[in-house]
């Protein structure tokens, strides 16, 4: 059975991201899968990793409970605003918390490229933003996307890394809005295969 774990990173769970949070993973599970969607604005932790990678920042239980759920998972689901073009606070912290060397990546000596300790995975990405998604990949380069897809998922050895981009969602008809929901649940359908 496939494991998945949906983690859902805006501060507030009634928010468009945490209706298609829920709609995934609710038809993730309806098609066999087993999901866990954590929400990140209901754990407790120190965003900040106060020292960097110069010593050892012990995790609060929630994180050190996270980093179980993500190394059981098969397949990893971002959920999270475009904020600034990148993501909110929360989900950055809780990257930077847990995604740590030991975990994540390990240094190799003599050489710049880590050793990638999450290979297996899959991911997918689901970004809700004020913009059209056009705009934000083709003009603004999509940075959010990128940082998380290239710079952490991929530098850890997970993929492929797919992504779903919702665009113009303030002031969205609620037409828009339901089509938005309808395609989290397609894709947790189909990616519960």
């Amino acid at each position: 059975m496939k494991k998945t774990l949906v983690i859902m990173g805006h501060p507030r769970s009634d928010s468009l991201c945490g209706n298609l949070a829920r709609e995934y993973t609710a038809a993730a599970q309806a098609a066999g899968a087993d999901v866990t969607l954590l929400e990140l604005t209901r754990l407790n932790f120190d965003l900040s990793l106060r020292e960097g990678y110069r010593a050892d920042q012990p995790l609060e239980p929630d994180l050190a409970r996270a980093q179980k759920l993500i190394a059981d998972a098969n397949h990893l689901v971002f959920v999270f605003p475009s904020w600034w073009a990148s993501m909110p606070a929360l989900l950055k912290g809780f990257i930077d918390r847990v995604f740590l060397p030991g975990f994540a990546f390990k240094y190799r000596k003599k050489s710049p490229l880590p050793e990638k300790l999450l290979t297996g995975k899959t991911a997918r990405i689901m970004i809700t933003m004020d913009a059209p998604g056009w705009y934000y990949r083709w003009f603004n380069r999509a940075p959010g996307l990128r940082l998380l897809k290239f710079a952490t998922l991929e530098f850890c050895g997970i993929k492929p890394v797919r992504y779903s981009l919702f665009g113009m969602v303030r002031h969205a008809p609620e037409k828009r809005l339901q089509k938005y929901i309808e395609e989290a649940r397609r894709i947790g359908q189909k990616e519960a295969r």
